[in-house]
């Protein structure tokens, strides 16, 4: 594919679409902030990855060589993002009674697993704690000129950068800062380089460093490793909108810093050309929080019997910078529109011996029409809009159809040639009826209406609806029955 739209991404830095321009021809560099694994990662949390991934399917389908980060932070973060509180590390790890390094290692591979099911292809995650000798050398130089130290650590003095928070818009017209002053601070968003370990104590992950033992600060890993990994200025960065008001601002500064460039006139000055963000996925029960007990996490949801695609297909359907409101029955309608595309396309195929030719231009009429969409700052919606009109009863070429249908995958994800129906139908976890027994008594239940037997008919599927299982008549999928549980 060839960039024949220009590429428009709306950047968080300028408050404006702009035309993609790598910094190195023909390459497209993204870092991704990546999740601290204390934790499972809520669905919340996946959507960022959604967004990232469809970024990084566009930059390739554009014909650009992606380089994409998504760093993993086992180290630092604290239960504020504000840079107060305890370790998430440490805190997690003290409560389950294990070390930092196996809760680590623990909830990275299940974040992995969920990036897998959905269908996110980045695989590699650096940690932060492979960096940090080099995180301690980036703080050895930016030291003198930008940070003072404290009791508890070396913090990095936001006065010393020009525009300190123009991404978050943090200082007011009037120039009142938004964060109330810290005491010990010089500036209320000052944040910490290093934490030092506090006297009588010790860590589990510290290491010796100029400014004595201890860890380094969460915000810190994100400019190392994206210097080290892509080199500065890469193309874009991209994370949650949450990030955009704290984390990435004293990102910036620390780029700034290290780089010794001025202000933020230049977007390069702040380490990437283009910083994006999607919105909140918005959930209304309180589920969303990881101290809510059973979280909204991707293993809920297929224990309830949805497929993980059925997720990524409902972030896909909001643009990524809107919110976009979670509920069980915007889920299941994500999941019948995928169910339709499915029964689609095993259509089309059983049509492929009865092809005929396509029109003159209209392979490329197709083509244009995806990459008027996503040059439009990823707009998955309109795509996804004409992937169903593809794939609607008037079909062209069935064999020019599903190559289509490859060139609208390569973007969206949705593994559309491989799923199948079966794929789409998951037990719930609390299920006790087998499949081999539902299709037995529909079966039956079939013969039944077929003897017009109508009092059986209503009995069998009275028994089956007391199990779980909801015989839907007349569906127009054909799917005949779901597990409803």
């Amino acid at each position: 594919m060839t960039d024949a739209t220009p590429l428009k991404l709306f950047n968080s830095l300028t408050r404006q679409l702009e035309e993609f321009q790598p910094v190195h021809p023909g390459e497209a560099r993204v870092y991704s902030c990546g999740p601290t694994v204390y934790n499972y990662q809520h669905i919340g949390n996946m959507r960022a990855y959604v967004f990232a991934d469809t970024l990084g399917r566009v930059l390739q389908w554009k014909g650009y060589k992606l380089t994409h980060v998504i760093n993993i932070t086992d180290v630092g973060h604290l239960t504020s993002d504000a840079d107060e509180g305890e370790d998430k590390m440490e805190k997690m790890a003290a409560k389950a009674g294990k070390s930092a390094w196996d809760i680590a290692k623990f909830y990275q591979e299940d974040f992995e697993r969920d990036l897998a099911r959905l269908n996110v292809q980045q695989k590699a995650h650096p940690r932060a704690t492979e960096y940090v000798e080099a995180m301690i050398a980036w703080g050895t130089k930016i030291a003198d000129k930008h940070c003072y130290e404290l009791d508890s650590g070396l913090y990095f003095d936001v006065s010393t950068v020009a525009d300190y928070g123009r991404l978050a818009r943090a200082v007011t017209e009037d120039g009142e800062g938004r964060i109330d002053t810290v005491e010990g601070k010089r500036n209320a968003a000052d944040f910490a380089i290093w934490r030092k370990t506090p006297a009588g104590e010790t860590r589990q992950m510290e290491w010796d460093s100029p400014w004595g033992k201890g860890a380094p600060g969460w915000h810190l890993e994100c400019s190392v490793m994206g210097e080290a990994l892509l080199g500065f200025p890469f193309d874009i960065h991209t994370g949650g909108i949450d990030h955009r008001e704290i984390h990435h601002p004293n990102e910036i500064a620390q780029n700034q810093a290290y780089c010794c460039t001025n202000g933020l006139d230049r977007a390069e000055n702040s380490g990437a050309r283009i910083w994006m963000h999607n919105n909140f996925l918005v959930e209304r029960s309180g589920k969303m929080s990881k101290s809510a007990g059973e979280f909204l996490r991707l293993q809920l949801l297929v224990d309830k019997g949805y497929h993980p695609l059925a997720y990524r297909l409902m972030c896909l359907q909001a643009h990524y910078r809107s919110e976009l409101e979670f509920s069980w029955e915007g889920l299941g309608a994500a999941l019948t529109r995928l169910k339709r595309m499915v029964m689609a396309i095993e259509k089309i195929r059983s049509r492929i011996d009865k092809s005929n030719p396509s029109p003159d231009g209209w392979w490329q009429n197709w083509i244009d029409a995806l990459d008027i969409e996503l040059s439009d700052d990823l707009a998955t919606v309109g795509a996804l809009l004409h992937l169903e009109e593809l794939i609607g009863p008037k079909w062209n070429n069935p064999v020019d159809v599903l190559r289509m249908v490859e060139e609208f995958d390569k973007v969206l994800g949705l593994d559309l040639l491989d799923l199948t129906r079966a794929d789409l139908r998951i037990r719930p976890k609390d299920a006790q009826i087998t499949e081999r027994e539902i299709e037995a008594a529909l079966d039956r239940r079939k013969e039944a209406r077929a003897a017009k037997d109508f009092a059986t008919s209503d009995a069998i599927r009275d028994e089956l609806a007391a199990q779980g299982v909801e015989v839907m008549d007349g569906d127009p999928l054909g799917w005949e029955w779901r597990l409803s549980l």
